[in-house]
């Protein structure tokens, strides 16, 4: 343990911070897994009311993702490649109902 009163603030500072970038980051993860919800629910039953839900979650998901990136805890191209994973998902279920129509 450190004995300097630097040292010491410098250890609160960074697990205040850490707990910060955590809560983020989890945020990030729980938001991205509702969207991913709410796709499966809208392949399963394909209704405009789901595709709103869908479109609010993807919204939400990308928002908060943006404001990670904004403050430091993601890296740009961190948050480039999670964008992108969900897009990717909506346009592959789209793909699977033209094909299946």
């Amino acid at each position: 343990m450190a004995n300097i009163k630097s040292a010491l603030k410098r250890i609160e500072i960074a697990e205040r911070n850490r707990l910060h970038n955590r809560s983020y980051k989890s945020a990030v993860k729980t938001l991205s897994k509702s969207y991913l919800a709410a796709l499966e629910a809208y392949q399963a039953d394909p209704t405009p009311e789901n595709m709103e839900t869908v479109q609010a979650r993807m919204a939400a998901a990308y928002s908060k993702i943006d404001k990670a990136i904004k403050r430091g805890i993601l890296h740009p191209n961190t948050g480039a490649r999670k964008k992108s994973r969900l897009a990717r998902a909506l346009k592959a279920r789209e793909a699977q109902e033209i094909a299946a129509s």
